[in-house]
């Protein structure tokens, strides 16, 4: 019964171990970017970007140097109306570090004027960071244009 025991204890471990976290840790994250992205579509993009910031996010924008720090990135976005157009985004691959609280998404993003059918995509990429428990981005970059 002991060795049963033993044996049940060690199959648990086995299988609680990196490859289980790391699956669930980057289901959370691409969640958690598909998430920002939602916000973004109903709220618009300031609430968004504000939303999920880190304490010491870091936007890197064409022609700018980098806006650090959440109060910046909102002092930034404050001046951004965001009623005139739709930002929205798919993650198309995660990865997360085996320490569970750093990670990384990138994919194609989607700028769209209100009320047009016109539509510009580029890519992005975001690097994360759990901050109280919560994926927050600590590092967000995009690039204008997709390329076939």
């Amino acid at each position: 019964m002991k060795q049963l025991l033993l044996i049940i204890a060690a199959i648990s471990l086995i299988s609680c171990t990196d490859g289980g976290s790391l699956e669930r840790n980057t289901k959370e994250l691409t969640d958690a970017d598909k998430a920002f992205s939602e916000l973004s579509l109903n709220e618009g993009m300031k609430v968004a970007f504000d939303t999920y910031c880190a304490s010491e996010g870091v936007l890197l924008r064409p022609q700018s140097m980098p806006v650090e720090g959440i109060q910046a990135v909102s002092e930034v976005l404050k001046g951004t109306d965001d009623s005139g157009f739709t930002l929205t985004w798919e993650p198309l691959h995660a990865r997360v570090a085996k320490s569970g609280d750093l990670g990384y998404t990138y994919g194609v993003y989607t700028l769209q004027p209100s009320g047009s059918d016109e539509v510009q995509q580029g890519t992005y990429v975001s690097v994360w960071i759990k901050e109280n428990g919560e994926w927050r981005f600590i590092l967000d970059s995009g690039n204008e244009g997709v390329g076939n």
